[in-house]
């Protein structure tokens, strides 16, 4: 513990500078004894050196440092009661908790609250955990709710969006193996919902692919020359809407009759459930645990070729 004068000198802050920052901005608030004396901590005296260098050397108002500073604790309160609150990792219930903050922070329209869970999530459980286990889940309740009503357009498009925005960050951390086949992932024209497309993209990255991301509603026009242009030898394609199947059959048509080399992969919820799909041999209906058995077969036939 440290009186004002000891503070004053070991900071070079004048001690009616230190009494005026408490008293009309409440920057620190030091204990007293019984006669009255003021005694820091070596926390009041952490962030009392922490205001000085704002004030300083990055010419902000102290009123405006005294809000940081108060903002930044409270963020660091959350994070300490979060952690306390989180089940060691790797147990589903601390998922399924993480899972619910972020669903109810987006459903809020709290970007800054909900990515600062995300990161809190990866540096606590790892990309891949927080990926299937937490995001995963959180975008097919954010589709299942946008479904049932329960969630608006805006809702539903802000939290697809932001998540969205964390996979991309990830497709440039893995390497690619050039052994492996090239990709082209889109929706189709008219499909807004590209979940689906985003987390198979994803996995094709992790393994090595190359992956060219389109993403949703995507027009027909130049795709053959990106396929042609960029040797694409797998084209992968998600459709949530049942009503666009005969139209994204056609498609599927000409790209096959013009690019005769390609592999085409059909995903989504339209193809899951409809009998009536033109090409059901191009329909992937593993369940996402048997993709890398999927890719691997693909690759020896496209080397047999």
């Amino acid at each position: 513990m440290y009186s004002i004068k000891q503070v004053s000198a070991m900071l070079n802050i004048p001690t009616v500078t230190i009494r005026a920052w408490e008293n009309r901005y409440e920057a620190v608030v030091p204990e007293r004894t019984d006669a009255g004396y003021r005694l820091y901590t070596e926390e009041n005296v952490e962030d009392l050196k922490w205001l000085k260098a704002q004030v300083e050397e990055r010419g902000a108002t102290i009123s405006q440092a005294v809000k940081m500073l108060k903002s930044r604790k409270k963020e660091e309160d959350q994070a300490s009661a979060l952690l306390s609150e989180l089940p060691k990792a790797g147990d589903q219930t601390a998922y399924a908790k993480m899972e619910e903050q972020i669903y109810e922070a987006l459903l809020s329209f709290q970007g800054e609250r909900a990515n600062g869970l995300i990161d809190f999530g990866f540096s606590l459980y790892g990309y891949d955990a927080m990926f299937y286990h937490v995001l995963v889940p959180v975008l097919i309740r954010v589709g299942a709710a946008w479904e049932q009503g329960r969630a608006s357009v805006a809702q539903e498009h802000y939290m697809t969006q932001l998540i969205s925005q964390r996979f991309f960050q990830f497709f440039h951390l893995f390497p690619v193996n050039h052994l492996m086949p090239k990709a082209l992932s889109f929706c189709p024209p008219g499909e807004h919902h590209q979940v689906g497309l985003l987390l198979f993209s994803l996995f094709l990255r992790k393994h090595g692919v190359e992956v060219l991301y389109l993403g949703a509603n995507t027009p027909e026009e130049d795709l053959v020359r990106i396929i042609h242009a960029q040797d694409i030898s797998l084209v992968c394609l998600s459709l949530t809407d049942p009503s666009l199947i005969e139209e994204t059959d056609e498609l599927v048509s000409r790209l096959k009759s013009a690019c005769p080399h390609i592999t085409v992969a059909l995903g989504g919820k339209a193809y899951e459930r409809s009998p009536n799909c033109k090409y059901p041999e191009s329909v992937l209906k593993l369940p996402a645990e048997e993709w890398k058995d999927w890719l691997e077969s693909l690759v020896r036939k496209s080397s047999k070729h």
